[in-house]
């Protein structure tokens, strides 16, 4: 019999393992959607395949499912205020999410955020669950790389953090 593990334990141990911030976007039936993302890998390269972990209650999980289609965008260090909005359990649906926020549109139609170190665009490869969580699996059909950045939006214990320069942490 396996014990059971405390879920605050659990979650307090995962969340030392720093992880990138992104914010996935999706197009269902002409309205935008977005929310923060950073339980996100890369899978594989033949073919090239990201998941993406998302929480089977979330309109998110909902629209990706029925739009097939996603796109991750990767923050950049100065892109807090980003991902909180994105975060935010309060925040405006459709257009209104992404007011005042630059983006431009996906291979997939998917909103891709501007200003951000890089984006992935995809469809949706397989959906696979994973207890309260679905894990989405893209095969990435578009990319795009900002080379005039170099620190990344990071999250440690529950707070933001950032690379300096690519290379380093900075506590944020």
């Amino acid at each position: 019999m396996t014990p059971a593990i405390d879920p605050a334990l659990f979650r307090d141990a995962i969340g030392r393992f720093a992880t990138g911030v992104t914010v996935m976007t999706t197009l269902h039936d002409g309205e935008p959607h977005g929310m923060t993302a950073n339980a996100v890998s890369s899978v594989s390269l033949e073919p090239v395949l990201v998941l993406v972990c998302v929480d089977q209650g979330t309109e998110m999980c909902r629209l990706v499912r029925e739009s097939g289609v996603f796109a991750l965008s990767i923050l950049a260090a100065e892109q807090r205020d980003v991902s909180e909005r994105f975060a935010d359990p309060q925040r405006p649906l459709g257009d209104e999410m992404f007011a005042g926020i630059g983006t431009t549109t996906g291979v997939t139609g998917s909103p891709i955020l501007t200003g951000t170190l890089a984006h992935l665009d995809c469809r949706v490869w397989a959906i696979h669950p994973g207890g309260d969580h679905d894990i989405v699996v893209g095969e990435v059909v578009g990319v795009g790389v900002d080379d005039g950045r170099t620190g990344a939006l990071t999250y440690f214990r529950s707070r933001y953090g950032s690379t300096v320069d690519g290379t380093g942490m900075q506590a944020g």
